[in-house]
């Protein structure tokens, strides 16, 4: 049996889930963000990773995405958790905190759309347009962020997106070289999850507002005005 507390507000009931009522507990808040969330998304993988090679002699591996085979279809939805040995999640665990962090900076709804996104769509077309074999790891999710900042500083020409582009660019313009064909890495997951991003990026972007619509005495986050109009 559960035991339901609702001062601190676990477990979490519908309204908490769809945003409708705020949890009280200091914790749950905590947790209950971008930044939370991405943390315990990684610590998933690192137990997962931990358990499959410890454990079960890399038997999760398996379970990836699989490019139009029926079996491999949910592996859209595994492939971000699974990563072929500890190098291979390493390598995606910092720029998933970074520029996922750069993205979760607007907010938890623009987030979670990229998120969502960059798996469903990038790992679709991967799905439909990859090359044989079993695709896995984090790195599809990576490039959805990285596609979704770039994306943002072009379709709003906005000052803010503009510096985190600037700021990923700086950072992550090494990640470019993973959109090239190569054996024994997906770039075509690289590809479609920055595909996926940017899709999202277009969504999500903020509209320009006429000059003659603006306030007359703006709030200071609201002087942040399209460099081109």
């Amino acid at each position: 049996m559960i035991a339901y507390d609702r001062v601190r507000g676990w477990p979490p009931t519908v309204e908490h889930m769809t945003g409708a009522i705020e949890p009280t507990g200091s914790r749950w808040r905590l947790v209950w963000t971008p930044v939370g969330l991405m943390v315990l998304g990684l610590l998933l993988m690192w137990a997962i990773e931990i358990v499959d090679t410890t454990v079960l002699d890399s038997e999760l591996q398996s379970n990836g995405l699989q490019p139009r085979r029926h079996v491999g279809l949910d592996g859209i939805a595994w492939a971000p958790f699974l990563h072929a040995d500890y190098g291979h999640i390493a390598s995606n665990s910092i720029p998933f905190l970074a520029l996922g962090g750069l993205v979760a900076a607007r907010g938890m709804r623009h987030w979670a759309w990229i998120t969502v996104t960059a798996i469903v769509v990038g790992g679709g077309l991967t799905w439909l347009l990859g090359g044989e074999g079993n695709h896995i790891g984090a790195s599809g999710v990576v490039f959805g962020y990285f596609g979704a900042i770039l994306g943002a500083a072009v379709f709003e020409r906005r000052l803010r997106a503009l510096g985190a582009a600037l700021i990923a660019l700086g950072f992550y313009s090494g990640l470019i070289a993973g959109l090239v064909p190569q054996d024994a890495v997906s770039w075509e997951g690289h590809l479609f999850g920055m595909v996926g991003g940017i899709v999202a990026a277009k969504a999500l972007a903020e509209p320009r507002v006429a000059r003659e619509e603006r306030p007359d005495n703006p709030e200071p986050w609201e002087l942040d005005e399209p460099w081109i109009v």
